[in-house]
C-alpha cells in the first residue's frame, strides 16, 4: 500500500495515515470479525482495498465476514490495552462508515484527503488538562 500510494503522488503524511488506518481496520477485522467464506475458522479471508477517486480522496476499506457487534468507537479506560482504533481512525479520517453486503459480509471504509494535512494529528487530540509546570516546586527549597 505504502509504495502504491507514493507512486500515485500521495503525500508522505497521508501515506502514513493510510497505513495506520489499514492496520487498525485489519486488526479489528481479525479480532472482532469472521473470515469471509462459509468454511471453518481460518478457511476464509479478509479483504483490503484502497483507491483514489477523481476528487483526490483516498478510500481504504476492509471487508470481513461480520461479527457479533457493529463497529463503533469505544471509550476505553486509561489503562485499557485496546479499544482506541476507531477513535484514532476518526481523528485521521474525513469520514468513515460501515457497509453491509448481501451475503453477510461487513465492510468498514475510511475516506482520507490526499492533500496535505490541514492540521497535525497532535493538535486534533486534546492534551491533558493537568498543568505540571509548578507541580514539583515545593520539593526544592
Amino acid at each position: 500500500m505504502r509504495e502504491q500510494l507514493r507512486m500515485s503522488g500521495v503525500s508522505e503524511s497521508v501515506v502514513d495515515d493510510a497505513v495506520l488506518i489499514l492496520s487498525e481496520l485489519l486488526s479489528n477485522a481479525c479480532r472482532h470479525g469472521r473470515p469471509l467464506g462459509a468454511g471453518e475458522v481460518g478457511d476464509g479471508e479478509i479483504r483490503a482495498a484502497w483507491r483514489i477517486d477523481k476528487a483526490g480522496r483516498l478510500t481504504v476499506e476492509v471487508t470481513d465476514g461480520g461479527g457479533p457487534t457493529r463497529p463503533v468507537p469505544a471509550t476505553p479506560s486509561v489503562t485499557a490495552r485496546g479499544g482506541r482504533g476507531l477513535n484514532i481512525i476518526s481523528a485521521l479520517a474525513q469520514d468513515w462508515g460501515v457497509r453491509d453486503g448481501a451475503a453477510g459480509e461487513v465492510t468498514v471504509w475510511v475516506t482520507v484527503a490526499c492533500g496535505a494535512r490541514h492540521e497535525d494529528f497532535a493538535t486534533r487530540v486534546a492534551p491533558p488538562a493537568i498543568d505540571f509546570s509548578t507541580a514539583f516546586d515545593d520539593l526544592h527549597p
